[in-house]
């Protein structure tokens, strides 16, 4: 018997128990589709991770105030150590290498515009933030360095904060009054959209003022939420992070020894930490969506045993004709591979599918790996002849005649 006959009696062998076939194959299909969309889903998470940190600056550093620690550790509530305007200016005034210098401030505030209101993050910053931070304008201006430097209550609005406001247009508002925490302000500008990455608090819902409006009028303080500033190249980063770190351990009067009561990130930092965690929310989805394959092997062994079963005397009356051990053992292992494939390759197809639906149902970044894609087939073909294996051989060592007497 040579091997196309031993496939022909195989496939004849799924045809003649169709439905059997898909119900036995369907639990690899709903696995392989699994972790096809839990792996697309957990890559286009990373993806969108790496976009967002992009598109602030690849030469972007942020200082932010380290926590204060008492005698038993970390203090509680509100004991950040305090990050000042001083310490901007201290950048501004001594720094040798920094191309920019954006310092922010903020707090939770409610935004009145006609009978429409929100409550939204209202950023005290410099006129530099676009350039800084990498926003462009939708529609009129940012505020001046003059209109900063005499406290003018103007504010230029997120994209998601005109909307929260009942309008469509972001030329709608340019010029109109709006109230800020209970203070009159005149709108000269509205952002584009930045878009709401994973992990991050929405960018475009924000109302930004000039720093010291904020400092006078608004928020009556000087501490600081942020320190953004620019590095002039990729190269110089380290160097401007040991600038920073020396400046501001002379601002803060530092002796040698103590720690800094500050952290310096760069956008790197933000990747690697990010990425590492998006991969392992990856591999864990794919893990869970990975169990459904191994429930879908054993589903296919137990199918298969009743098969030899069912299938006994026409196992004996094969070998009284000539079919080797051998040639019994390949069509039974071929019958599983094949539902493992077919289920595979379905799984596959539904798998992108349920991706592409997540996508447009939730917008949710969606990127299926062709990695994964051929993983999932190989590892489909894997479980077959995994679980394949046992009941063919436990088909190829009957014996002929006691299969034949077999009722």
């Amino acid at each position: 018997m040579d091997y196309r006959e031993i496939l022909s009696v195989a496939l004849g062998a799924l045809r003649a128990n169709k439905l059997r076939s898909f119900l036995t194959m369907l639990g690899v299909v709903i696995g392989v589709a699994a972790v096809i969309a839990m792996v697309a889903l957990g890559r286009g998470a990373q993806e969108s991770v790496k976009e967002r940190i992009a598109s602030l600056g690849t030469t972007l550093l942020t200082v932010i105030p380290n926590q204060a620690r008492g005698a038993g550790g970390i203090a509680g509530g509100d004991t950040r150590v305090a990050l000042l305007m001083s310490d901007s200016d201290a950048l501004q005034q001594k720094s040798t290498i920094l191309s920019a210098i954006e310092p922010e401030m903020s707090r939770q505030l409610q935004v009145q515009y006609g009978n429409q209101n929100t409550n939204t993050s209202i950023v005290g910053t410099t006129s530099n933030y676009a350039d800084v931070r990498k926003f462009n304008v939708a529609a009129g201006r940012m505020f001046s360095t003059q209109e900063d430097a005499s406290r003018a209550r103007v504010a230029v609005l997120g994209s998601q904060v005109f909307q929260d406001l009942g309008l469509a247009s972001p030329d709608g508002i340019l010029g109109e009054p709006i109230r800020i925490g209970g203070i009159a302000f005149t709108v000269v500008g509205t952002l584009e959209s930045k878009g709401q990455g994973a992990g991050f608090a929405n960018p475009d819902d924000q109302v930004l003022i000039p720093i010291q409006t904020a400092r006078y009028r608004v928020m009556g303080s000087d501490r600081l939420r942020t320190l953004n500033v620019l590095a002039p190249s990729e190269d110089q980063i380290d160097d401007a992070m040991v600038e920073i770190q020396r400046l501001l351990r002379r601002e803060h009067r530092l002796r040698a020894g103590q720690p800094d009561d500050f952290q310096i990130r760069s956008q790197a930092d933000f990747l690697n930490t990010l990425g590492q965690t998006t991969q392992v929310f990856t591999l864990l989805l794919a893990g869970i969506a990975a169990v459904s394959l191994l429930v879908g092997g054993i589903g296919i062994m137990n199918i298969m045993l009743v098969s030899v079963t069912e299938r006994t005397r026409e196992i004996g009356i094969r070998k009284a004709l000539g079919a080797t051990r051998i040639n019994i053992l390949l069509q039974f292992l071929i019958e599983a591979v094949v539902l493992c494939l077919l289920g595979g390759i379905a799984g596959i197809l539904l798998g992108a599918g349920m991706a592409e639906i997540l996508q447009v149902a939730f917008h949710w970044n969606i990127s299926i790996a062709p990695a994964s894609v051929l993983v999932s087939f190989f590892f489909a073909a894997a479980v077959g002849i995994v679980f394949g294996v046992w009941p063919a051989r436990r088909a190829s060592g009957l014996d002929p005649i006691i299969a034949l007497r077999y009722e």
